[in-house]
């Protein structure tokens, strides 16, 4: 990938990745909690899927614990701590743009 912004956008592609990248920070989580974070919108194989597939890309380290049962904890890696302030910009120009698009539809009407 040459273009930056593609590389971003290939990270962070997915459904739940950003929420899953900013509900990490500033704290590791265990499975259940990021699972029940998201609600009934995710299914345990796609997060699973997708935290493995930012755990891949560097972003989140998984640490098993030696316990029974065994407990899984996930968190930012410090690459992954980086992004957080970009996600946080890009969930507020998200906000701004959909209360812009939806005012501007009330006033058209």
């Amino acid at each position: 990938m040459d273009n930056p912004i593609d590389a971003l956008v290939h990270c962070i592609k997915g459904k739940h990745k950003a929420d899953v990248l900013i509900f990490l920070n500033p704290q590791p989580r265990r499975f259940s909690e990021v699972r029940r974070h998201l609600g009934a919108a995710v299914s345990e194989r796609i997060l699973t899927k997708q935290l493995r597939e930012l755990e891949a890309a560097g972003l989140v380290q998984r640490e098993v614990f030696p316990e029974v049962p065994p407990r899984v904890e996930y968190s930012l890696t410090p690459h992954g701590y980086t992004l957080c302030p970009v996600l946080k910009q890009m969930w507020h120009w998200g906000r701004s743009h959909q209360r812009g698009k939806m005012t501007a539809s009330v006033s058209a009407n």
